[in-house]
């Protein structure tokens, strides 16, 4: 399928082509005013009209699209006041942290209050003298009773040179519209003066306009080469799939903001995508690029093409998946390909990138506990969630990105080696026909239906799913990557290895910052997060040039007495050093010109 992109100059005060011609007659409507935002608040005002209950419900979510852990968002609005179409103040009942309880109406219900907001991320607010970047779940009060509604917002902006950049439909009279509460709820917005370029794609089903709306202190140059890397990552995406989404409203937006007091962050929407990076773009050297490349693939993967166990999307609690190895790991997998199609990863940089997740995977004592359906089950707890106790997670867990990344990558390699003529992107461009373009969900069984159909050997399929992805076995990596013409071997093999562990100076001492992994030298010696290293055979230890000129003088195999402090007892044992277990991939010089041919399939731009 011909697909191709024409950039183009743009410069409306919003992203919609046209605003609509017959303006929808919204049963919600909102008003947003930013008099204070100094003080990071904005002034909110909620109307709901045609009230035909004696008590309108309403709620402040839990839970936020494309994330999966509950948050208190009702936190941070407050100075609640509600009264009907003439102005009689009515009394609001809170009936727990999230929802009120507004009676003695006259079928009309007007709410207002304050929001406060200063976390520029994909799920929170930010709101200061630049810009109000707003997640709508953090921002908008909703009655469940109109989830089926029309709902309209109205931006009162603060500054003359702010623009609306949202995936929300322009209406004539300059209000936005959303077609019901889960759209609303999913439809992200900026405000602010930010820079802006788009350019159309097309494949023979459809046409739209991308657009990237990029709020950050640098130059137009750094803007447009961004763009460049932008349309790059669009355009090989539609290739693995062999068409764009149908796009709402015949537009995506890419929402970015690139600021020193913002959060880095990512959180893909149905038409667009918040992407936040304290960094400049110079100062990263535009690694914001596998961000975006990462959740443009959610414009098919998650937002189209949905697990079963996701929907519908519920606003009031955490919403927990057994797929987000499929969902999220396999969009991680290809947001790293991707690149390295692009150009944008030489061979040295996408190996190192990909030998990283494999080491993780490999490595981690946590695949003994749960498999990869297991450690998706797990991101209500650890997706943005906010723990006051501490956890065990870097023993027991593996992120399901890093895990479900693995397994795309072993899938992958796997149908290449031994499927002539397949590989992840045709099962990829199966279930997008299947299930993400006709609107159907899909289950575990469909993932794995749909593996035995496109190699038509059910039992290569189920064997594949009990293995890796409901058991906790890894494939043999070595194998696979030396049938790409590359080389898997032990990283170091003679550097004495005690643990990865992370270490901090302080106060002149050597204090372990992490939980060592089980089954290392340094796990067995009884050392743990918090103790401070003292002294390893004859080196004392208060830096981590002594630690390393101390590890520099043992072999594998040689013993020595590790003396340690923990929680003001000193502990003294006996430590036998191992080899650093870690994996390094190469390019093998002695590859196979068949080798070097399926690797050109794998990571070289497609056709």
């Amino acid at each position: 399928m011909r697909l191709f992109f024409a950039l183009s100059s743009f410069t409306l005060v919003s992203f919609s082509l046209l605003a609509a011609d017959n303006p929808v007659q919204a049963a919600v409507s909102y008003q947003l005013s930013f008099n204070n935002a100094a003080h990071h608040e904005a002034a909110i005002q909620a109307r709901f009209d045609g009230v035909s209950s004696a008590n309108l419900l309403l709620s402040m979510s839990s839970a936020s699209p494309g994330r999966y852990a509950p948050h208190a968002f009702a936190k941070n609005i407050y100075d609640l006041k509600a009264t009907d179409s003439t102005g009689k103040s009515l009394s609001m009942l809170r009936i727990s942290p999230s929802q009120w309880s507004v009676g003695q109406h006259n079928g009309t219900v007007i709410v207002s209050y304050r929001l406060y907001g200063d976390w520029g991320d994909g799920t929170y607010n930010q709101i200061d003298r630049t810009h109000a970047h707003l997640n709508m779940p953090a921002t908008l009060l909703f009655a469940p009773d109109y989830a089926q509604q029309s709902a309209s917002l109205r931006f009162e902006l603060p500054d003359a040179r702010w623009k609306v950049a949202t995936q929300l439909q322009l209406q004539a009279d300059g209000s936005y519209i959303a077609p019901d509460l889960q759209y609303l709820m999913d439809s992200p917005v900026e405000l602010s003066a930010y820079g802006q370029r788009s350019w159309t794609v097309a494949d023979q089903q459809s046409e739209a306009t991308i657009h990237l709306a990029l709020h950050h202190q640098g130059t137009e140059q750094q803007l447009d080469t961004f763009t460049e890397k932008a349309k790059a990552v669009v355009a090989e995406q539609a290739k693995i799939f062999g068409e764009y989404p149908k796009f709402d409203y015949g537009q995506y937006v890419f929402i970015a903001d690139y600021l020193p007091y913002v959060d880095g962050d990512g959180m893909e929407h149905r038409n667009s995508t918040i992407l936040t990076d304290e960094r400049s773009l110079l100062e990263a050297n535009y690694a914001q690029i596998e961000t975006l490349s990462h959740e443009f693939f959610h414009a098919w993967n998650v937002e189209r093409l949905r697990p079963a166990d996701l929907e519908p999307f519920d606003f009031q609690r955490a919403n927990m998946s057994r797929n987000l190895w499929f969902a999220e790991g396999v969009t991680n997998y290809y947001g790293k390909l991707t690149l390295s199609r692009t150009g944008h990863f030489d061979l040295a940089t996408y190996l190192d990138k990909t030998v990283a997740a494999v080491n993780k995977v490999k490595l981690s004592p946590g695949r003994q506990f749960f498999p990869a359906t297991g450690m998706s089950e797990m991101a209500p707890f650890v997706d943005a969630a906010v723990s006051v106790d501490p956890t065990n997670y870097a023993n027991s867990y593996i992120s399901y990105y890093t895990y479900g990344e693995v397994l795309g990558l072993a899938l992958d390699l796997t149908l290449r080696a031994e499927f002539e003529g397949l590989s992840l992107d045709l099962l990829m461009r199966k279930l997008w026909q299947d299930f993400g373009k006709v609107g159907r969900s899909y289950t575990e069984q469909d993932l794995q239906q749909a593996l035995a159909e496109l190699t038509a050997n059910p039992d290569f399929a189920s064997n594949f799913f009990s293995r890796y992805i409901h058991g906790q076995q890894l494939p043999d990596f070595e194998a696979l990557f030396a049938a790409m013409g590359l080389k898997l071997a032990i990283a170091k093999p003679t550097q004495a290895f005690l643990t990865a562990v992370t270490l901090v100076e302080q106060d002149k001492q050597l204090k372990v910052d992490s939980n060592p992994l089980m089954g290392t030298p340094l796990y067995l010696a009884g050392v743990e997060k918090g103790d401070l290293l003292l002294k390893l055979g004859r080196y004392k230890l208060g830096s981590k040039e002594q630690w390393d000129k101390a590890l520099a003088s043992y072999k594998v195999g040689n013993t020595a007495q590790l003396s340690f402090s923990s929680r003001g007892k000193t502990y003294t044992t006996e430590v036998t050093f191992t080899a650093d277990p870690s994996w390094i991939l190469t390019e093998n010089k002695e590859a196979s010109a068949e080798q070097l041919a399926k690797r050109g399939l794998w990571l070289k731009a497609q056709p």
